[in-house]
């Protein structure tokens, strides 16, 4: 897989929900701090149980989420994780495996953080994306 430039990265961000009504100036700055990440099938990107030290965007490929050993959700291009145990400073609730080769941006933690304090409209659309998270998981619970 090819690294891409800048101005691809940006195009990419502009096209997921959770940054595209942010402005030029502030993908730039989400580009600026994430890490470009080759990843082949069948790697580990987190673990359950582990502290959470990123925050991990999906550019191309799938993985799915495991928890307690079971297959509770798949991921894919334009989906993210990490952010839960970045923000609550708690254990990851489930890990993460590539399902196929992939291509992801990746976010430290201490410049998630500094993104989150300095990128207006990033935290709402963080606890919005949560939101939505949650409801799924009440609706599969419900069934």
């Amino acid at each position: 897989m090819l690294f891409r430039r800048h101005s691809q990265n940006i195009d990419i961000l502009r096209k997921v929900p959770l940054f595209s009504k942010l402005n030029n100036q502030h993908l730039n700055k989400i580009d600026k701090y994430a890490v470009e990440n080759s990843i082949r099938k069948g790697e580990l990107l987190a673990r359950q149980g582990t502290k959470g030290s990123d925050f991990t965007f999906i550019v191309e490929g799938k993985a799915w989420v495991e928890k307690d050993g079971k297959i509770i959700n798949t991921l894919s291009g334009g989906e993210f994780f990490g952010e839960i145990s970045l923000i609550d400073g708690k254990p990851r609730e489930a890990s993460v495996i590539a399902e196929t080769d992939m291509v992801v941006l990746v976010v430290e933690a201490n410049s998630f953080d500094h993104l989150l304090d300095t990128v207006p409209g990033l935290q709402k659309n963080i606890l919005v994306s949560l939101c939505s998270y949650l409801r799924k998981a009440g609706n599969s619970e419900s069934k």
